[in-house]
C-alpha cells in the first residue's frame, strides 16, 4: 500500500502526492488509466482523483484523451522525468 501524508489537521483526508499518483503509472504495466481505476489503488474519492488527474495534465506530466464516454490518463516524459528526480534516481 502507499504511503501518506497528513496534513496535520484532524479528521481531515491523508493527501496524495504528485509523486505517489505518477508512481501508479511508472510501475505498472498498464500504458493509460481510468480515474476510476485509480481511485482504489489511491484510496482517493472519485472527485478528489479527477481533479488531481486535471492538475497534473495542467503541469505537463499527464496526457488525458476520451475515447467511448471514457477519459483516459497516461504519463508524459516530462511526468517521467519529474517522477524520476522526486525519486532521487
Amino acid at each position: 500500500m502507499l504511503k501518506k501524508k497528513s496534513m496535520g489537521n484532524p479528521g481531515r483526508k491523508p493527501t496524495v502526492s504528485d509523486t505517489e499518483i505518477l508512481r501508479v503509472f511508472v510501475v505498472n504495466p498498464d500504458p493509460v488509466f481510468l480515474a476510476s481505476e485509480l481511485t482504489d489503488e489511491l484510496d482517493m474519492s472519485r472527485q478528489g482523483i479527477h481533479n488531481r488527474l486535471d492538475e497534473l495534465e495542467q503541469k505537463g506530466y499527464l496526457n488525458s484523451k476520451t475515447a467511448g464516454g471514457r477519459r483516459m490518463f497516461w504519463i508524459t516524459q516530462e511526468g517521467q522525468s519529474f517522477f524520476a528526480e522526486s525519486e532521487g534516481s
